[in-house]
């Protein structure tokens, strides 16, 4: 016996690396079999955002360019093969929803930038400091950069006077002037922009798309009919909750939505509101593909009632917990609200696989609401936000994607909200003077 285990054990030193790679392999077949449905599910993601576009583009890479005529790349073959075409339909089509890892590298771009710049503007100032301090001691004029920061904001401010005394549109010139707001001088791309947007990192947004003149002489005006769907209010986050959950199992977003479309239905709207689940999959919250499912479920609508003229994605914000997104509006409490575009854009340019028809009449839609809050309540709503992707706004000219409050706010906030809010949507669906 003793004989027959020496044997054994040197047996296993000898083979030492084959017996450690079997077991490892055993290990890892076992890990693969116990989280099959994760990996392949991780693995899918990161093909269909990552591998597509790049297998595609390698393959192409294969024919020459002489085959590429005006039969296209495949003339020669007769026809694309199968593997091309479903390449391609992975890749380009606008129902596989926005690209987040997208996003995130180009925020993570922009903060390298932005660091590098305050970098170099530190160094500046403190090289002007210096300049500065010896000026006085010296009894020379000063050279440093505050007397050039005063003269550029002593230019500005004339070039801001030569643009008052300039003529508005006829569109805003003829509009009431209104509570904190000085409509004509909305002519002026940087004081509209200052006032009204935020602009995220992730896109841009030139003096060729902001034009407040356009905005306000688009007609977004919706005669109500409860005869047939009109509105549809949906959750593509419909899992957000506000702080006095779960104590108050009714303190969601979609309970907000409920009451937004119980106030619509009041004033002679016929309303959808769908309460589908489109961030929560197989027992787990999963907000990667929510916008994709939401597409989806609200084509669908769509389809069935064409009637439906406007889509609301009713959100609930995230912020910081000290944070408090809380205004008061005809003496009661009121969570804040924030309207939200996407542009469809990058500061690279359009994004192909994200078109919107309909981006000019979205960014006038929330524009003339944004317009109407600052002079009706003041403080109700925060600057309009701007950023890069579609959020599915592409599916009606009056599509907007609204945050309420955040999860600091109480429930009874942000239902307090919908009373203004209701009243902002009415105001331009009934086409009152903007």
């Amino acid at each position: 016996m003793r004989r027959r285990w020496y044997y054994w054990k040197q047996n296993l030193r000898a083979n030492r690396p084959f017996f450690a790679l079997t077991a490892g392999i055993l290990v890892g077949a076992a890990i693969l079999l116990n989280f099959r449905e994760t990996i392949g599910g991780a693995a899918w993601e990161w093909f269909r955002i990552y591998g597509v576009q790049t297998a595609g583009r390698v393959m192409e890479q294969w024919f020459p360019p002489s085959i590429k005529e005006e039969n296209g790349a495949f003339g020669l073959l007769g026809e694309k093969p199968i593997l091309f075409s479903f390449l391609e339909e992975m890749a380009w089509n606008p129902e596989n929803g926005e690209d987040p890892a997208y996003e995130k590298m180009l925020v993570r771009k922009w903060e390298e930038e932005r660091s590098r710049k305050k970098e170099s503007e530190i160094a500046m100032e403190t090289m002007g400091a210096l300049q500065d301090g010896e000026s006085r001691e010296t009894g020379k004029p000063g050279s440093g950069k505050h007397e050039a920061g005063n003269q550029e904001t002593g230019n500005q401010t004339a070039r801001n006077e030569e643009l008052e005394m300039e003529p508005v549109g006829e569109v805003i010139a003829r509009k009431p002037a209104g509570q904190g707001i000085i409509r004509e001088k909305l002519a002026d791309y940087d004081y509209m922009m200052k006032n009204f947007y935020s602009v995220h990192p992730t896109t841009t947004a030139g003096r060729d798309l902001m034009n407040a003149g356009d905005f306000l002489s688009m007609d977004l005006s919706l005669e109500a009919d409860d005869e047939k769907p009109q509105i549809l209010i949906y959750h593509t986050h419909s899992q957000e909750e506000f702080s006095d959950y779960p104590e108050n199992p009714s303190a969601t977003i979609v309970g907000v939505g409920a009451y937004l479309a119980e106030l619509l239905e009041a004033k002679g709207y016929q309303v959808i509101h769908d309460t589908s689940v489109y961030d929560f999959k197989d027992g787990k919250l999963d907000r990667s593909q929510a916008y994709t499912y939401a597409l989806e479920g609200i084509t669908g609508i769509l389809q069935k009632y064409p009637s439906i003229e406007v889509v609301l994605d009713i959100h609930r914000d995230g912020v910081a917990e000290g944070t408090r997104l809380v205004t008061e509006v005809n003496g009661k409490s009121t969570a804040r609200i924030m309207f939200f575009n996407g542009t469809s854009q990058t500061p690279d340019g359009p994004i192909e696989y994200l078109p919107n028809p309909n981006r000019d009449a979205n960014l006038a839609f929330s524009f003339q609401m944004q317009l109407k809050a600052a002079e009706q309540y003041p403080g109700f709503t925060r600057k309009i936000y701007l950023k890069g992707l579609r959020y599915n706004q592409h599916v009606r000219a009056r599509a907007a994607l609204i945050e309420v409050g955040a999860q600091t706010n109480t429930y009874e906030e942000a239902k307090n909200a919908m009373e203004p809010l209701s009243e902002l949507l009415c105001g331009v669906l009934k086409g009152e003077d903007q």
